[in-house]
């Protein structure tokens, strides 16, 4: 099955890490040097990556919107904490002890990790360090950490190699996490590394849970992590606004809104 379309440009998901390798913000005579283009070329790329709502002009460079997307997992597993926790526990439920589950580097898929730890005979296969070191040595769990690439910020492993490890394993549920979400595309992420595994496992698990806040609908990321129609349920803290629920269901995802689990079935 092919790969789902990148949702920029190549030009523009270039100018993305780049700006995101220098913490979020340049001067566009910077950005010109490290990428070896005109300034003019940088000005038409940001002025799309604007209007997209990706990045910010100010006179003379540009930073990033999705700022929260640079940040380190360790920094993110501390913010919305407790609607975190509530995603995680439901996800939890969801999946039945003796599964072979995918975990991703997301800092709600950590609180999974943590929500798991009652189960029995899992298979965790995971490129994160967070949810491999919770669940190790865990009633007779057995945890394998891809290898790969080490990316510092994210804390877990990302590459070809990563992708080939993956490859197997026999996946029950993939749980994964998100940088945005828009009504055109859906499911966003801001690394293309992430990006591309995030394609390959939600095409191979039988299903995919998504665990996200409310805040991550209407934010923007240049890349699509997976097709709508693989992800099996968005369990998330409250219901977003309506355009976006009518493209879930539209979609045929369940929703599954924390801590009230209502579930919200289109078929």
């Amino acid at each position: 099955m092919a790969h789902t379309e990148n949702h920029a440009t190549h030009r523009e998901v270039e100018l993305l890490e780049t700006l995101r390798s220098q913490g979020g913000s340049a001067r566009t005579s910077h950005l010109a040097d490290v990428l070896g283009v005109s300034e003019e070329t940088i000005r038409r790329t940001v002025k799309a990556l604007a209007k997209a709502g990706m990045v910010r002009r100010v006179h003379g460079g540009v930073y990033l919107s999705n700022t929260e997307a640079l940040d380190p997992i360790g920094s993110r597993l501390k913010k919305r904490t407790k609607a975190k926790v509530q995603i995680a526990a439901a996800a939890a439920s969801m999946i039945p002890s003796g599964s072979c589950v995918f975990l991703d580097v997301g800092s709600t898929t950590a609180h999974v990790a943590t929500g798991l730890k009652s189960h029995r005979d899992l298979t965790i296969v995971t490129n994160g360090i967070h949810a491999a070191q919770a669940l190790v040595d865990n009633n007779d769990n057995q945890v394998f950490l891809a290898g790969g690439a080490f990316h510092h910020v994210m804390d877990g492993t990302f590459g070809s190699e990563t992708i080939a490890f993956v490859e197997r394993f026999n996946i029950d549920v993939a749980v994964i996490s998100i940088d945005g979400f828009d009504s055109e595309t859906g499911f966003l992420l801001s690394n293309a590394a992430e990006a591309a595994l995030a394609r390959f496992v939600t095409q191979r698990a039988k299903r995919v849970l998504v665990v996200t806040d409310v805040t991550k609908f209407g934010q923007s990321a240049p890349l699509i992590a997976c097709k709508p129609t693989d992800v099996t349920a968005v369990l998330i803290d409250k219901l977003p606004d309506s355009v976006f629920h009518r493209k879930l269901i539209e979609w045929e995802i369940e929703v599954v809104v924390v801590p009230d689990t209502k579930i919200e079935k289109s078929r």
